[in-house]
């Protein structure tokens, strides 16, 4: 089991529920932060010390404040930790439910768990620290486990966010092929530009381009 495990979490009773329940699970020594700059230093401090964390439980969005920051939420400081202690184990506790988001979190922050809050968070919760204390490398809940499945998620990239950003400002798929082209971006063909659009319909179940814009502007996208 874990040894010494930090909580960056900024709401007070999730702060207090996570820290209760490791208590209960675990006999390890447990630190808190509500600030993603506080839990990075002290991931840093602990290095120092020669006494580091072995587990990180962050949430991924953080309120700002008056405070000042460098890293303002959850996915920053993943990344700053792995940077410090890749051999850190990382869980990721939050509300996000966009399956390329909790992909993207895996494979490019480097994350080893990721648990939803909700009804059954606490459960998630507890598995995930006792599968990733063993000799699980990665853990996924059973209703996010086909992320990693090729042809079940599309790859959501730079050129999407851009793509629904210049249909969300009325340019015409020859418009915005051109841009693409100017850009340098790839693929530019109207054809191409068409079939990456009806892609994202699918992906987003938008039925049409309209709706397909207003789900990406609910999710945060544009």
């Amino acid at each position: 089991m874990f040894r010494k495990i930090l909580v960056a979490e900024d709401i007070d009773s999730i702060h207090a529920a996570v820290i209760s329940q490791l208590d209960q699970l675990t006999h390890a020594e447990i630190h808190q932060a509500k600030y993603c700059d506080e839990a990075y230093l002290k991931v840093k401090k602990a290095l120092l010390d020669g006494e580091p964390y072995d587990l990180l439980i962050t949430d991924l969005s953080f309120k700002q404040d008056h405070r000042d920051t460098v890293l303002e939420t959850g996915e920053d400081l993943i990344k700053s930790v792995k940077e410090t202690q890749p051999e850190i184990k990382v869980i990721a506790y939050s509300i996000e439910d966009r399956s390329y988001k909790i992909k993207a979190l895996f494979e490019e922050c480097g994350i080893n768990g990721y648990v939803s809050k909700g009804r059954e968070g606490s459960k998630e919760l507890e598995k995930a620290v006792i599968a990733l204390a063993g000799t699980t490398e990665n853990y996924v809940p059973a209703p996010l486990s086909n992320i990693f499945q090729a042809n079940n998620i599309i790859e959501i990239e730079e050129y999407d966010l851009k793509l629904i950003k210049y249909l969300s400002i009325g340019l015409t798929q020859d418009e915005i092929g051109a841009k693409f082209k100017k850009q340098g971006n790839v693929p530019s063909s109207n054809s191409s530009i068409e079939k990456r659009i009806n892609k994202l319909k699918l992906y987003f179940k938008a039925k049409n381009t309209i709706h397909l814009i207003s789900n990406a502007k609910d999710l945060g996208l544009i």
